[in-house]
This record gives C-alpha cells, sequence and structure tokens, in this order.
C-alpha cells in the first residue's frame, strides 16, 4: 500500500523545496554568465529562510544547525553556488545568535535580519595573510563613539550584493595579529572598491570579488567577544558542518544522476545488468560515508553547544577539522565515479546527466579554508591531545 505524505506548506521542507526549484532552473545560466542567483536568493527571502537561526523571542525560528545543514544540502542539489550563499550567511549569522545576544545592538540588528531577511556577507581574508582568517594586518580605530575599518580583503563573499558585512581585524592599531575583533557594517556605512574579479573554476555564482573595504559605523557594531572566542566556539565549527551539507548536497544530485543513467540502461536491456551498476553501488556506499560523517559533526555540535570548554577544546577542534576534511576530499572522488557511470553524456553540457559544474563545484572544497592548513592545525594539536577512540563520543 502506497501512503502519501503531505508537508505543510510553511514547513521548513516545503519552503527549501520551493526555493531549490528556482535554484535548478536557473543554475546552469548562473554558472556560464558567473552571474549572482538572484532568483533563488530572493526566494529565499520571500520563504523567509535567512532568519531561521535567530531565536523566536526576536523574530527568528530557532532552527538548529541540523536543521540550516539540511536546507543546505536541498539547496546545492539544485545549484551550489546558491547553497553556498545561503550556507555561508548562515555562518556569519551563527556569529550574531551565539555572541550577540548580551548586546543591544546586535539583539536589535538580528531582529532586522530576520523582519527584513538581510543578507550577511562575509570578510576574513586579507591581502598579505591569505586564507588564515585567525590574523588580520588591518586594524580598526575608535574615535569616540565611532569606529573606522579599511581592509585589503582580497574575497569578500559575495560583497556587492550583501545587506551587511561581518568583516574581522585587528582590536587596535598596536594589537598583535591574532588580537582580532569582528565588527558589523551596514550596507549604508562602507564602500567597496573592486579589487579582483572573481573569475573561477566552479562556485562562479557566489560573486565573491575582492574589495578595498572603507568603513565607518558606530563602535556599539563591535562585538564585544575577542574573534578568538567566536571562531573557535561557533564560526569553524558552523563553516565546517555547513560546507559539509553544501558538499553532501553536491555529491548527491551527482550520484542521483547517474542512477538515473544506470535505470535508463536497464529499461534498454530488460534482464541484464548495466555495465554501471556495480560502480552505482560503489558509490552509494562512498555517499553514505559523507552523510555519516557529517551527521556525526553535526550531532558532536549540538551536544557541545552548551558547553563553551568543551567547544574551545582541542579534542572538538580536531573532530570539526576532520569533518570538513574527509567530506571535501571524499566528494571528488563519488563525482568522479558518478562520471565514469554515465560516460560521455555525463561529460557533456547540456544533459540530463551532465556532471561538469558539480565536478569543478567541488574542487572549491578543499581549498575553503585550504586543507593543507588545517591538517597543520591538526597535527599540531595531536602531539599534544590524545585521539579520541571511542564510538559513543
Amino acid at each position: 500500500m502506497n501512503v502519501s505524505v503531505t508537508i505543510p506548506a510553511t514547513s521548513l521542507a516545503a519552503r527549501v523545496a520551493r526555493v531549490a526549484a528556482i535554484a535548478a532552473k536557473h543554475a546552469d545560466r548562473v554558472d556560464v554568465e558567473g552571474r549572482f542567483p538572484h532568483e533563488a536568493v530572493d526566494a529565499m527571502r520571500t520563504e523567509r529562510l535567512l532568519g531561521i537561526q535567530i531565536p523566536e523571542v526576536i523574530g527568528g525560528e530557532g532552527a538548529t544547525i541540523t536543521e540550516i545543514a539540511e536546507l543546505c544540502s536541498i539547496i546545492a542539489q539544485s545549484c551550489a553556488a546558491s547553497a553556498m550563499i545561503f550556507a555561508m550567511h548562515h555562518i556569519k549569522l551563527s556569529s550574531l545568535v551565539e555572541h550577540g545576544l548580551e548586546s543591544g545592538w546586535h539583539t536589535e540588528f538580528m531582529r532586522r535580519v530576520a523582519a527584513d531577511q538581510l543578507l550577511l556577507g562575509s570578510a576574513t581574508t586579507e591581502g598579505g595573510i591569505g586564507g588564515n582568517l585567525r590574523n588580520s594586518i588591518c586594524a580598526i580605530a575608535v574615535e569616540g563613539d565611532r569606529c573606522i575599518l579599511e581592509k585589503d580583503a582580497t574575497v569578500i563573499s559575495y560583497g556587492a550584493h550583501a545587506d551587511a558585512i561581518l568583516i574581522t581585524s585587528r582590536s587596535h592599531a598596536d594589537a598583535a595579529p591574532s588580537d582580532q575583533v569582528m565588527t558589523v557594517f551596514l550596507k549604508d556605512q562602507y564602500t567597496l572598491d573592486r579589487t579582483h574579479v572573481w573569475d573561477t573554476l566552479g562556485m562562479r555564482g557566489t560573486c565573491s570579488d575582492g574589495f578595498l573595504f572603507k568603513g565607518e559605523a558606530p563602535a556599539e557594531q563591535i562585538f564585544t567577544k575577542p574573534f578568538a572566542e567566536i571562531a573557535a566556539q561557533s564560526m569553524l565549527a558552523t563553516s565546517h558542518l555547513l560546507w559539509s551539507g553544501v558538499w553532501y548536497g553536491i555529491a548527491a544530485d551527482a550520484v542521483a544522476r547517474a542512477q538515473n543513467f544506470v535505470r535508463a540502461a536497464a529499461r534498454r536491456t530488460p534482464g541484464q545488468t548495466p555495465p554501471g551498476a556495480l560502480r552505482l553501488a560503489e558509490v552509494s556506499n562512498l555517499l553514505q560515508m559523507v552523510k555519516s560523517n557529517v551527521v556525526a559533526g553535526l550531532k558532536a555540535y549540538e551536544d557541545a553547544k552548551s558547553d563553551p570548554d568543551k567547544l574551545s577544546s582541542m579534542g572538538f577542534a580536531v573532530a570539526m577539522n576532520n569533518v570538513k576534511i574527509g567530506s571535501s576530499e571524499m566528494i571528488l572522488t563519488i563525482i568522479n565515479h558518478a562520471m565514469l557511470i554515465c560516460g560521455i553524456m555525463g561529460y557533456k553540457n547540456g544533459t540530463p546527466y551532465s556532471l561538469g559544474r558539480h565536478l569543478r563545484d567541488a574542487h572549491s572544497a578543499q581549498l575553503m579554508i585550504s586543507n593543507d592548513r588545517i591538517l597543520g592545525n591538526s597535527s599540531t594539536m595531536l602531539l599534544v591531545h590524545k585521539q579520541d577512540t571511542s564510538l559513543v563520543g
């Protein structure tokens, strides 16, 4: 007996399904033209998905990182660039949710994000330091009740399209490179002069150009907690987990296309096992390994979320690093397997089995943040921290 399940139109599942359908219609053009996925982001606003992480008491829906990771994976099965924008927005929002509730300004800003569905951009990279987000060259200057910042940001996530940018800097002119703060600047409080164009192999629709950022705002918009605490207790974990949700979605769609290809071959030759069937079983196993990796990471984060000491521990950092490394490396193997199953129809553009966009988007995974940098950090921690060998956490 077939059981039909009706999903409420206002549920997260139904809302993200409508966003994914719109993203899918424009994904190839977004990629080819390297343009911002306006249609998908507008749909996120229409479905009011940009504020779901914010607590209900200030206008949000209190969605968990696990729920948001699932939405990332669903959107990524249609358009990876749209999903990455959604993920990056919620990574920045996690810093506000976890570290901004004690500040009147940041609390009111979250209320505005939920009400107006504002899109938050990120500026953590800088000329001269590369992708090392835990160091800054620029320093914020506080003069009275105002703060002023100029930063040569080699990448600002969809900077020209954001409604506000969360940006890192040294806490003052004499501070060490690692003595950082993060500040929220609203769109009318800064100027952006483009210095680098985002012309990339994949993730082209994220439009993360480089800019010379110049901003001035009330000093109360600086987070009261040091960026070191924000990064350790929320940003690094949510980055690895939500990015992994996106990457899982890319790989899942690649496997779905390969499965459709094998099914079509089976219909053409009834009674015979199609050539790609065994490889399909193999790639299904690999996809499940990625899923298990991400699910375990999400559970570890949700379990540790109420314990700042655990969030800042070496063991937790190593675990989150491992989620990122495992997911980002495995998806390339999965997509390559899917390409071998689909053959020339996966290699060609414009077919139901095309996988070129998936493969190019997936190559960004090992570079955001560089896997070599992450492995280096983990190796240092493992010199003094015992590897966790328990199956129950």
